[in-house]
């Protein structure tokens, strides 16, 4: 494994420095956490399957229009893309009532919402990211008011197009979390959609049995994680030939 200086480290990808000015390499691991930490464990191949997925799904936005940070998968677990200055949000899109919602208003899970609602919640796991308004966003600074229409346009052409791709191989899109980034190229910055989309944070069900096929079968303890995550790359028809074996990550310049 080449040698590259690790910038960053979350709960379940490393950002290394990248081969190029202004790049990234983005490691998928196979680590995993709910309760914003409170519960650990690890999902066997689960990096190797989100990498396939959010390459598939950033690729498939890119050709409608959707600017993404993605560049392009370079093995198993990494893949190269562009640095950008990441808004301190996570811009939920929630289709049917599961989750913190079904909780918060004893709405009954599985019920489909009369629209889709999108919520904001500020990145700070030392604060439990909490869920706050525009007035808090523009308030302190995290996104101007123009960031916010585009990152809510954005969202909800996302929002569409991945409910109907799901659909296609019986998948509900339940909800979903999305971030975003600005990408400053010369003297110009613009939105670009960043993270991941994978099964550790949309909530992927069954169309036909509400089966769940996302990251709520390792926080409610439902068994079979790593079986619910290969479904979902099995549908895409983007499964590994070889399965999600495994991979050592890069060795790490200190």
């Amino acid at each position: 494994m080449a040698r590259r200086r690790q910038l960053y480290e979350g709960k379940a990808k490393i950002l290394f420095e990248g081969p190029e000015p202004g790049t990234l390499v983005q490691y998928f691991k196979d680590d995993a956490t709910a309760g914003n930490g409170a519960k650990k464990g690890t999902i066997t191949g689960k990096g190797v399957l989100n990498n396939r997925i959010s390459e598939y799904l950033m690729t498939r936005l890119h050709e409608i229009g959707i600017p993404t940070h993605f560049i392009r998968r370079l093995n198993m677990r990494e893949q190269l893309i562009r640095e950008v200055e990441i808004i301190p949000l996570e811009v939920v899109v929630r289709n049917v009532a599961a989750g913190s919602l079904a909780t918060r208003l004893g709405i009954t899970e599985g019920q489909r919402l009369p629209r889709s609602i999108i919520e904001y919640y500020y990145k700070n796991d030392q604060l439990n990211d909490p869920m706050v308004a525009e007035e808090h966003i523009t308030c302190f600074g995290w996104a101007a008011t123009q960031d916010l229409d585009d990152m809510v346009a954005l969202t909800l052409r996302v929002n569409d197009f991945l409910t109907g791709l799901f659909l296609g191989v019986g998948i509900t899109l339940v909800d979903f979390k999305l971030e975003f980034g600005r990408l400053w190229e010369n003297e110009e910055m613009r939105i670009v959609l960043a993270d991941e989309i994978s099964p550790d944070n949309c909530r992927l069900w069954d169309a036909k049995t509400g089966e769940k096929m996302d990251k709520d079968r390792f926080r409610r303890d439902l068994g079979k994680v790593e079986e619910g995550y290969q479904e979902v790359a099995r549908r895409l028809g983007i499964l590994p030939e070889a399965g999600p074996r495994d991979m050592s990550g890069p060795e790490v310049m200190q």
